[in-house]
């Protein structure tokens, strides 16, 4: 039996972190934790970590939308801890650099 949590946490003015994974047996097999800003009326990602093709890895992206993607060579349940102090820790930061027109 699958074990899920999913939640939003509003980080600041305009931000926010969203957090989904799913466990089985106690070991991590999906997640996405991912900060987004609301920019020109719409939530935009700006950082994801998640496990999407198979492998974990985080997809940074510019105000284009385009993604620059860095494969994480770590045990799932490590990135998922790394990505939610990450985005905590950085998210005004990554959202000025995004703002600016940088890659976070």
């Amino acid at each position: 039996m699958a074990n899920t949590k999913e939640y939003v946490i509003l980080l600041g003015n305009k931000a926010r972190k969203r957090h989904f994974h799913e466990a089985r047996k106690g070991k991590v097999v999906f997640f996405v934790v991912q900060l987004e800003i609301m920019f020109e009326g719409r939530w935009k990602p700006v950082l994801r970590y998640d496990l999407s093709y198979g492998f974990s890895h985080i997809d940074r992206y510019n105000l284009k939308g385009i993604q620059k993607k860095e494969v994480l060579d770590l045990p799932f349940k490590e990135v998922l801890t790394l990505a939610d102090m990450d985005i905590n820790e950085n998210w005004q930061k990554y959202k000025n650099r995004f703002l600016r027109g940088r890659y976070p």
